[in-house]
């Protein structure tokens, strides 16, 4: 079994979710804007933020701020609010000083997946990144996983494992790609999609999994 394991970033590296209230809080904090505007923020960026929701943002609430540069305000603003536990990076430290190939499949705009990255320190613990926006597909589609191994100079023809919070597009992509998976717990697993390999509690029982591989 080849030791490439892919993560999925937003949900299973890093704490998303926190960083966005945080980001959201800053930038209506920063322009005046009223709490219906957070709460539509909140629900338009739960899952995904591109410009393009900056721009319905604008008109919604008639900012005069141009768009680029809300938008660029929010990717700062993510970049310091996201973090990564130190119990994360020192599992995947272990992961590369076990000989492991380690890659992050990502959904989401170029820009902000790469400064997340950055940010946590995670960019670093690496060997290749693969976000949606750079091919303009999402997971599960195989071609995105494809990228991903290339990244890590890497074949899917070898196996490897995917990491990841999302049913469908981590451990359902990762199916297609014919890897071995470990899903995160959190949301309702969906009827017909096959089960996970393991299913989690923690990314970092995913890594112990990972390193017990190499016994």
């Amino acid at each position: 079994m080849s030791r490439l394991a892919l993560f999925d970033l937003d949900g299973t590296l890093a704490d998303r979710q926190s960083a966005l209230g945080d980001a959201v809080t800053g930038l209506c904090k920063a322009h005046a804007l009223p709490p219906a505007a957070e709460q539509w923020l909140r629900t338009e960026l739960a899952d995904r933020a591109t410009a393009s929701d900056f721009a319905r943002l604008r008109g919604a609430f008639g900012l005069r701020v141009p768009v680029t540069d809300l938008w660029q305000e929010y990717v700062t603003l993510m970049a310091t609010a996201v973090s990564c536990r130190p119990e994360v990076l020192e599992g995947l430290a272990c992961l590369r000083a076990a000989a492991w190939t380690i890659g992050v499949i990502t959904n989401g705009a170029g820009d902000i997946q790469r400064v997340k990255l950055a940010a946590t320190g995670l960019a670093a613990m690496v060997d290749g990144v693969a976000v949606s926006a750079d091919l303009e597909i999402r997971k599960p589609d195989l071609r995105l996983f494809e990228l991903a191994a290339s990244r890590c100079g890497a074949s899917l023809r070898d196996g490897g494992w995917m990491v990841g919070d999302n049913s469908a597009g981590d451990i359902g992509g990762g199916h297609r790609a014919g890897l071995r998976t470990i899903w995160l717990r959190g949301r309702p697993w969906p009827d017909g999609l096959p089960a996970a390999h393991h299913a989690v509690n923690d990314v970092t029982d995913a890594i112990t999994i990972l390193l017990n591989e190499t016994e």
